[in-house]
């Protein structure tokens, strides 16, 4: 590592936030990125984690690695979701500490507010009410990392700073037919009926819950941002204390219409039908970007032309994807 460059870890460089990330920061001069695979380090390995960060020097680490899923996923698998991600973030938050590592970012998940929270979801809602059921475990996990985070500032002045991203789409996302997030499975599955000539979609749910969609591109604009902004800046709009900070658009729409804006992009011509026995999750989920805002950032791909490139990109990756 070159000693005159800022020296940059990122946990989950091979996921789509991971990867938004890394595209992000390569744009920058004077910076050197470390993302190691699996492979190379297991973040479920706490010597293994401990020993990396030992013997390595980092000035920043991003922890964008998770367990994910949509509403499917998290019913199937609540032990892996809330064991995986427990263990990663504590692990990761607890090594860059004994690294004597002063700057981190944790990225949540809009999931960690109450089902009922009052639109749009301000950060002051957490822990105000009872979780999303079909999500709780996961959310539980990212809540715990919002606490991690605000504890080692609190008690041994860190500057841990935790970002809560709504739902996310773009370049990099899982399409698998069941385990993905609703973006990337509806996508997929309309790409798939204009392929075999299929007369109809089938879409889980009612079509009447209202989601906000941010493109990953923005999210790492948006994380890099925050990131470097002074401390005196951030605490500012988190008092008491340095807490989390919303990642949005501030702007919503019903799976119905999100449905409808796929089906054109993907130039689908057949029937569109909801299947109302599936689940549909929380209600509304649109976050209070407020704070965000008054720190000077605001988001720049549109839905549409987000949509757009992300479907390129899936047909550019079609054999990868399928594999």
């Amino acid at each position: 590592m070159s000693d005159n460059k800022k020296q940059i870890f990122i946990a989950g460089g091979n996921g789509m936030v991971g990867s938004a990330l890394i595209r992000r920061l390569a744009k920058a001069d004077g910076v050197n990125i470390t993302a190691p695979d699996r492979k190379t380090l297991n973040l479920l390995d706490q010597a293994a984690v401990h020993d990396y960060f030992q013997n390595n020097t980092f000035d920043q680490v991003y922890i964008a690695a998770a367990k994910v899923g949509g509403i499917h996923a998290n019913n199937t698998y609540p032990a892996e979701f809330i064991y995986e991600n427990l263990v990663m973030e504590s692990t990761l938050i607890h090594a860059a500490h004994q690294a004597d590592i002063n700057q981190l970012l944790f990225l949540g998940s809009s999931c960690i507010y109450p089902k009922h929270a009052e639109q749009p979801m301000a950060e002051e809602s957490l822990l105000t009410g009872t979780l999303e059921p079909t999500n709780e475990p996961y959310a539980i996990a990212k809540i715990a990392g919002i606490k991690l985070c605000e504890s080692y500032n609190r008690q041994h002045g860190r500057d841990y700073r935790s970002v809560m991203p709504t739902n996310l789409y773009g370049q990099g996302d899982n399409f698998h037919p069941e385990n993905s997030h609703v973006i990337p499975a509806l996508m997929r599955r309309f790409h798939e009926a204009k392929v075999n000539g299929n007369k109809e979609v089938i879409v889980w749910g009612s079509g009447k819950p209202k989601r906000e969609f941010l493109h990953v591109d923005d999210l790492a604009s948006a994380c890099v941002y925050i990131m470097n902004l002074p401390d005196t800046d951030i605490a500012e709009v988190t008092k008491p204390m340095l807490s989390h900070i919303n990642i949005g658009t501030g702007e919503d729409c019903s799976i119905a219409e999100l449905a409808a804006l796929i089906q054109q992009v993907v130039d689908y011509s057949g029937e569109l039908k909801f299947d109302s026995s599936k689940p549909d999750g929380t209600p509304r989920k649109l976050l209070n970007v407020e704070k965000l805002n008054t720190l000077g950032w605001h988001h720049q791909i549109s839905l549409d032309a987000g949509l757009r490139q992300t479907y390129e990109w899936y047909l550019s990756n079609l054999a990868t994807i399928r594999s």
